[in-house]
């Protein structure tokens, strides 16, 4: 019932991710916005999530994971309310963002549950059902998105989460053990520098490529100004954050974490797996409509071999890693990933079977074999009182890498073969996750959480 609860509770925000984007030009000709006013009504939401999750796994730990997970999934309910209500775009983006900032508490507190409630023996089971429900969930959302906006409008899309958030809520109070959380202060001079940090960072990301309203004089050169300003402030931010943490005496980051060579070598083959996966997400959709002309629905189903790969067969692998454990699918799985990429690329001028649909099926058995590996593996590195953080910090490196990604996509698919150098970018950085998790070392006893950090 818990693992149902933390299913339906991540289900809420991949839903939502998926069937907004369909609802857009309907929402738009409502509201009569400009196209920046329905960017921002994606991109809070992206933002929000991507600066804050990192604090929301902190938060699990120290004020339980069960309790924290309640608290996500009500403000999540009570923002798609907000979302579904309001007057004007303006109100929107703002609820958005409060859906963000929800979703960053919701996902690692889901997460750090599993961990809790299952034996590190069943774990990757347990997180190969998770994956797979989010993956048919995430599939189900266009379809589901399209039918209400057009049977009910698109305040419909938002009405689906009252109602989930109240059942996860219920089934939670009910079946989740007693988890006070551990004996810590929340860091919060870390958490508003942290969160400030990351968010200058990612705010720059999605400011580069394509979407970039590109201007010729003094126009461009204010905004490439502004670009580079925002990044080095967040750059900065960060090194400002390592500062605090080293000094703090409740650092929400410990530096322990750090000594912990597989915790890193894990959120590091992270950063890469999904920086490839994102440029592949971003560059595949503009050869299928542009060049193969197919329709934004037909391509939408080119992806499903890949969506159905995730969701069918990620508790199978799962399960199979609990038997031999995870290093050899952390290998396989980005290897095979690769291979689907570099398939794409020289596949560009062959049928959409052979070119496409197959090695989309290939990279979907591929990331089968590795999602549920790869996150059960993050949370078992560490000690029980950090699981929460811990998944905070993979599912923060996983939103950094898509950023990553799609801006490493735009800038290489403004070349005549920009098609094909993405996909072999995308699995140079694939096979260097499946190279880190080879030298990784093996996952031992994480380090205890009172040891003395560096």
């Amino acid at each position: 019932m818990v693992l149902a609860a933390c299913v339906l509770a991540s289900s809420m925000g991949f839903i939502d991710a998926t069937a907004l984007p369909v609802a857009l030009p309907k929402l738009r000709a409502d509201f009569g916005a400009d196209l920046a006013s329905v960017q921002w009504i994606l991109n809070g939401y992206m933002l929000a999530l991507a600066s804050l999750t990192l604090i929301g796994g902190a938060l699990a730990d120290v004020y339980g994971k069960a309790r924290v997970l309640i608290l996500g999934c009500m403000l999540f309910g009570l923002a798609s309310v907000a979302c579904a209500l309001a007057p004007s775009p303006a109100w929107l983006i703002a609820a958005r963002v409060a859906q963000g900032a929800a979703a960053a508490i919701v996902t690692p507190a889901s997460l750090a549950l599993i961990g809790a409630t299952y034996p590190r023996t069943q774990r990757n089971r347990a997180i190969g059902i998770w994956a797979a429900a989010s993956a048919l969930t995430t599939a189900g959302g266009p379809v589901l998105g399209g039918w209400l906006t057009e049977a009910f409008g698109w305040p419909s899309v938002f009405w689906i989460n009252p109602p989930l958030a109240l059942v996860v809520v219920g089934i939670l109070l009910v079946f989740a053990h007693n988890d006070d959380g551990v004996e810590r202060r929340f860091d919060v001079p870390g958490a508003v520098i942290l969160a400030l940090a990351i968010g200058a960072l990612a705010w720059a990301l999605s400011q580069i490529g394509p979407g970039e309203a590109r201007t010729a004089g003094h126009a461009s050169s204010q905004s490439g100004a502004v670009l580079i300003i925002v990044a080095g402030l967040g750059v900065a931010g960060l090194g400002l954050y390592a500062m605090w943490e080293r000094i703090s005496k409740h650092p929400m980051t410990p530096p322990r974490l750090l000594q912990h060579r597989a915790f890193v070598g894990l959120n590091i083959a992270t950063l890469m797996i999904y920086a490839g996966i994102s440029i592949m997400f971003f560059l595949v959709p503009f050869d299928l409509v542009d060049r193969r002309a197919l329709s934004s629905t037909d391509a939408g189903l080119v992806f499903m071999p890949f969506t159905l790969g995730v969701g069918l067969l990620s508790r199978v692998f799962g399960g199979l890693a609990d038997k031999i454990g995870a290093r050899v699918m952390l290998i396989a799985g980005p290897a095979g990933a690769a291979l689907a990429y570099v398939w794409m690329a020289l596949g560009q001028n062959a049928s959409l079977m052979l070119g496409v649909l197959v090695p989309m099926a290939l990279l979907g058995l591929s990331f089968a074999v590795l999602v549920a590996p790869l996150t059960a593996a993050v949370l078992s590195s560490v000690n029980d009182t950090d699981e929460g953080l811990a998944s905070g910090v993979n599912n923060a490196a996983s939103r950094i890498a898509q950023l990553v990604g799609v801006a490493l996509a735009a800038g290489v698919g403004s070349f005549e073969s920009g098609y094909e150098v993405g996909l072999v970018v995308a699995a140079a950085t694939s096979i260097g996750g499946a190279i880190t998790a080879a030298i990784m070392p093996t996952l031992a006893a994480p380090i205890a959480s009172g040891s003395k950090g560096a």
